[in-house]
């Protein structure tokens, strides 16, 4: 196989070429939302479509194009589709054995609020599923979680997709930051340390965010104390671990630091009214 130098430009117009090279993965969005096709069905039209560009558009050799294609499907399974695998049986494990009912009445006996609930499950219990799971999982658990809890659906899903931006950075061991360094050349340690550097600014911003969107302004004077605990917690975790262990465990450090020291500004700033909506 020849080694083959990509052209990041070959449009000769930086715009021009990024939105071709984006093609890919706005027809995937298309797909999925627009002519409702099934994942795998839009995702094998993805895959069609960012070969071609990849060919005619980029002249990257067959050759070449097709070991990434049969790279990339590999990759999907190990390590994506088993770690996902692994995190949902677990799940289905706890759900069988009525272990995931005990989850339950562990957190109500914490606190009935469910804007200190969200940061117990979706936040802090999120955050920890992405560390060892990631690529969805996490939100698809934490929702059902909160379900559970007197949550709407759609609502508990929304809340867990805005929260899970937070960790999502060192999901699954690492393994964003660890492919960052794969594609760029650079040391993922490195990539790591950049950002456990600007990451923890946005934990503070994200958590008073969703109690305003739980709450609203009463909500964040309601709850401050739970926040700053909990996205302090989280900003020095992630801080330390990123720039001085690695990639590979932030979220999970960051969560079993937070869940004990969590729970007393909690008990302190829960109110007797619990916002539904």
């Amino acid at each position: 196989m020849n080694l083959w130098q990509q052209n990041y430009d070959p449009a000769g117009n930086i715009w021009l070429s990024s939105l071709i090279a984006s093609l890919p993965i706005l027809f995937f969005f298309f797909a999925l939302i627009k002519l409702k096709l099934k994942g795998y069905v839009a995702a094998s039209w993805t895959v069609a479509i960012a070969l071609a560009v990849a060919l005619l558009f980029y002249k990257m050799p067959v050759a070449n194009a097709l070991a990434s294609v049969v790279y990339g499907f590999f990759y999907g399974l190990w390590p994506i589709a088993w770690i996902i695998i692994a995190a949902v049986f677990v799940y289905k494990i706890s759900v069988k054995t009525g272990q995931f009912d005990i989850i339950r009445s562990s957190i109500l006996s914490i606190t009935p609020d469910q804007r200190l609930q969200m940061l117990i499950v979706g936040f802090c219990f999120g955050a920890f599923l992405e560390g060892a799971a990631g690529f969805g999982a996490p939100v698809a658990i934490t929702a059902a979680l909160l379900v559970g809890l007197g949550f709407k659906p759609l609502y508990a899903a929304g809340l867990c997709l805005i929260v899970n931006t937070a960790p999502v950075a060192f999901g699954a061991m690492g393994i964003p930051i660890l492919v960052a360094g794969q594609v760029t050349g650079i040391d993922s340690f490195e990539i790591g340390q950049m950002v456990g550097r600007q990451l923890p600014f946005m934990t503070i911003i994200v958590l008073f965010w969703i109690m305003a969107i739980m709450d609203g302004w009463r909500g964040i004077k309601e709850t401050w104390p739970a926040v700053v605990v909990a996205g302090g917690s989280f900003a020095i975790a992630q801080y330390l671990s990123s720039n001085f262990i690695g990639p590979e465990l932030p979220d999970i450090i960051f969560a079993g630091i937070t869940a004990l020291p969590d729970a007393v500004p909690q008990t302190l700033a829960t109110s007797s009214r619990i916002p539904l909506r």
